[in-house]
């Protein structure tokens, strides 16, 4: 069982920046993929960011905004969200799989590819 807590969200105007954490415990973090989602208000869940091992993942939407990165250490996935948009309202959440998915790039931008979904933190961006 891996728990995820998400932290780092909150109201920010067009253009500015925010950083997301989500701390996961109950399993060897290393061996974990991270995954970033969010699900806007009326809308269905959709991927954001992912990373395994050293590879990165990105939606096309927020490719050259966000970064996401990982300490080990600290049992920490990151997600740097930067020039932020309205669009980007939505409700981040962190998840996470032991599985490696066959080191295929579609497989992280599944749904259903992780076993373990953290609460979700708010982001709301004001034009």
């Amino acid at each position: 069982q891996v728990r995820l807590v998400e932290s780092g969200g909150g109201l920010v105007q067009a253009g500015g920046s925010l950083s997301l954490s989500c701390e996961a415990s109950g399993r060897t973090f290393s061996s974990l993929v991270m995954g970033w989602f969010r699900q806007a208000p009326g809308k269905e869940r959709e991927f954001v960011a992912a990373i395994r091992m050293s590879a990165k993942y990105y939606a096309d939407s927020v490719q050259g905004r966000f970064t996401i990165s990982r300490d080990n250490a600290k049992n920490t996935v990151y997600l740097q969200v930067n020039n932020l948009k309205p669009e980007d309202t939505a409700v981040y959440s962190c998840a996470a799989t032991p599985r490696s998915g066959g080191g295929y790039d579609s497989t992280v931008r599944q749904i259903g590819f992780y076993d373990y979904w953290g609460q979700g933190t708010q982001v709301t961006v004001s034009s």
